[in-house]
């Protein structure tokens, strides 16, 4: 795969940031060229669209189907745009492609399947349009960086060489800032492997929320991605799937204008490459605090149950003590860490007299 060709010279002509935008989901053919026609005038280089929706659980609306591509066929036809669509069997390829789309994308389920991948490969060296398709693979939804490069290379095989990779963050359990954890040095890796390899950063998925999309789009510009692929609704509320990710055209605008791009070639590339490394590291903290006060809260409630008191001492000088030992046998200063860990102590009591407190606000409700 070192031989891989950049989708920017197959689309804008060595444009720095590629722009694919477009509704989660294609709704109605209205909807489609009213979206595409406002998101043409921000000089979107890609307008996209779902009409097949993989959801998790059946019953939910799983997009419109075959119906949807005469839609996305007008928007090129009429505007000029080119235009992209999920896929994720066989039958969705033969279909988009026998409709003339030159560019697709697969995502993170559909990636995350081998048997799925060489399905959609064989069906695309199949139809002899390799050459002139463009190719977008989602990450898989486990951060498996093999399975990724696995899923690419089936595609490359086929004969695809405008290729490239979307970076949609990786499903974690629990509760999290973003709907998909970013875990940024797996894509990191993955450009360090094919550096010719263009990589596209998905800030809807990752975020999951409108307000987290502008400050992703700016994180991913300076990591050095290729490109951003948003979704975009002329009434995001009223979405029929994902509306709270969607943001306006008009919104839309805001950000790209707003978005500060850099010449990732400068010398200070490498400063940047460690400072992106540390806000990795500190968004691991966040989560590893974010597990410790969960298990503070167990405790908490074990506490209440049993009428044993939230401070207890002894326990406290014994984890000040120990962690100021270790941090020190790590070159850390033992003030440093008795500071950490007595507001880690200080948050974690006043997690559990929460829990005390709304005990005593509800008598009736149990502990648990």
């Amino acid at each position: 795969m070192n031989d891989l060709l950049p989708i920017i010279d197959d689309i804008t002509g060595k444009k720095r940031p590629i722009i694919i935008a477009g509704p989660c989901s294609a709704e109605s053919q209205d909807q489609v060229m009213d979206a595409a026609r406002a998101l043409k005038q921000l000089g979107v280089d890609v307008f996209r669209a779902g009409i097949w929706k993989p959801r998790t659980r059946p019953g939910g609306f799983e997009g419109v189907g075959v119906v949807g591509l005469p839609w996305l066929k007008r928007v090129h036809d009429e505007l000029g745009m080119r235009v992209a669509t999920e896929i994720a069997n066989h039958s969705h390829a033969e279909a988009a492609l026998a409709f003339g789309l030159d560019t697709i994308w697969i995502g993170a389920r559909t990636a995350a399947n081998p048997f799925a991948m060489q399905e959609i490969a064989d069906t695309i060296r199949a139809s002899g349009r390799a050459a002139e398709l463009t190719v977008l693979v989602k990450n898989p939804v486990n951060p498996d960086l093999e399975l990724w490069i696995g899923a690419l290379q089936r595609i490359y095989n086929a004969g695809v060489r405008r290729l490239g990779g979307i970076h949609r963050g990786f499903t974690a359990y629990g509760k999290h800032i973003y709907r998909n954890q970013p875990q940024w040095h797996i894509p990191f890796e993955l450009a360090r492997r094919y550096p010719n390899l263009p990589i596209l950063c998905d800030p809807s998925h990752i975020g999951g929320r409108r307000e987290l999309i502008s400050p992703l789009c700016q994180q991913a510009m300076d990591m050095g991605y290729e490109g951003l692929i948003i979704e975009s609704h002329c009434d995001p509320d009223q979405a029929w799937s994902d509306a709270a990710q969607q943001v306006t055209p008009e919104a839309l605008g805001v950000i790209l204008d707003s978005l500060v791009i850099r010449d990732v070639r400068q010398t200070t590339e490498s400063l940047g490459m460690m400072r992106r490394e540390i806000d990795r590291l500190d968004n691991e903290l966040l989560e590893v605090l974010n597990r410790r006060m969960a298990v503070c809260r167990d405790v908490g409630r074990y506490k209440l149950e049993h009428r044993m008191p939230v401070v207890q001492t002894s326990r406290y000088k014994d984890i000040i003590s120990s962690r100021m030992d270790s941090g020190e046998k790590m070159g850390m200063s033992p003030d440093f860490i008795r500071n950490v860990f007595t507001a880690v102590h200080e948050e974690s009591v006043r997690q559990q007299v929460k829990i005390h407190n709304e005990s005593n606000e509800n008598p009736e409700t149990p502990a648990r």
